[in-house]
């Protein structure tokens, strides 16, 4: 029965493993071989060349790329001090029925198509939206305002409303399994709110920080409907640069850009993994 059992479990867990590795696994490895695959006319023959990768580094390309780093820096940054104080409340000042409401707010917008909830921001930002014409109406601006759409402004919005939601999650999981014993000792100690909160919850709440880092970045540095809907024609990011290279058939180009963001999620990860316990992220989660 023993034997029995541990067949059945291990089966059970294969059914994952194996959806994992043949939809997520295999075609990220074709992406990378591809990569070192050279163009030739409207297709592709094996090698192993360097050619896409130098391609991707000289010329605007790389301008493309140091771009997209600074932009998703900048939401990452941004969308942690957003997310950051709402996950803290929720985990610490809310009760638990009340932030579970909280966090099912949170899910709805994704009920709606992504690419139909960043045309919405396109109506709210345009010059005869409503975001233009309250500030008419209030009088703080005589005119409308061209860059609220189209613009860096535009696409650093429409990422921020895309991930900081991923990134609230993460930090009320890491938030909500510190040991409210420790942040007590520590005001008995006498020990002020700023105090406690920069020695106790901020350094346990590491895990959940940069796991948000992680979806933050990865998520806004490899996005490619936000910069084409509110950048507007000619906004360049990686995301929407690959997109742009497999529409002219470069798919050993495409590959090799796609690779380069694969290369940073995975040094992002395995810096979240060597850093933190796992356990210490999902906090109350592994407890029940």
């Amino acid at each position: 029965m023993r034997t029995r059992h541990l067949t059945l479990r291990d089966a059970l867990l294969g059914i994952p493993l194996a959806f994992v590795t043949a939809f997520l696994v295999v075609p990220l490895a074709l992406t990378v071989v591809i990569s070192f695959w050279k163009r030739v006319g409207f297709g592709i023959r094996p090698d192993l060349s360097l050619v896409s990768y130098a391609s991707f580094m000289g010329g605007l390309r790389l301008e493309v790329l140091e771009r997209s780093l600074i932009v998703a820096t900048e939401v990452t940054l941004i969308g942690v001090l957003v997310a950051y104080p709402i996950a803290w409340f929720l985990a610490m000042k809310t009760s638990s029925r009340a932030t579970r409401v909280v966090l099912m707010l949170f899910t709805i917008p994704f009920l709606v198509n992504y690419v139909i909830r960043t045309f919405s921001w396109s109506y709210l930002l345009s010059r005869t939206g409503p975001v233009n014409t309250a500030l008419m109406a209030s009088g703080i601006t005589a005119a409308p305002l061209d860059w609220l759409l189209y613009s860096d402004f535009a696409v650093l919005i429409g990422l921020l409303t895309s991930y900081v939601p991923f990134m609230i999650f993460p930090l009320w999981l890491s938030l909500s399994g510190i040991d409210r014993r420790l942040i007590q000792a520590s005001w008995l100690l006498g020990a002020d709110p700023t105090r406690t909160f920069l020695r106790i919850t901020l350094p346990l709440s590491m895990p959940g920080v940069f796991a948000a880092i992680i979806f933050g970045f990865v998520g806004s540095f490899g996005d490619s409907a936000v910069p084409v809907i509110l950048g507007g024609t000619g906004y360049q990011l990686i995301g929407n640069e690959i997109t742009s290279t497999l529409d002219v058939l470069n798919y050993p180009l495409a590959a090799a850009m796609s690779t380069v963001v694969l290369i940073a999620m995975l040094l992002l990860l395995g810096l979240w993994f060597g850093l933190f316990d796992l356990r210490s992220f999902l906090g109350k989660a592994l407890k029940k």
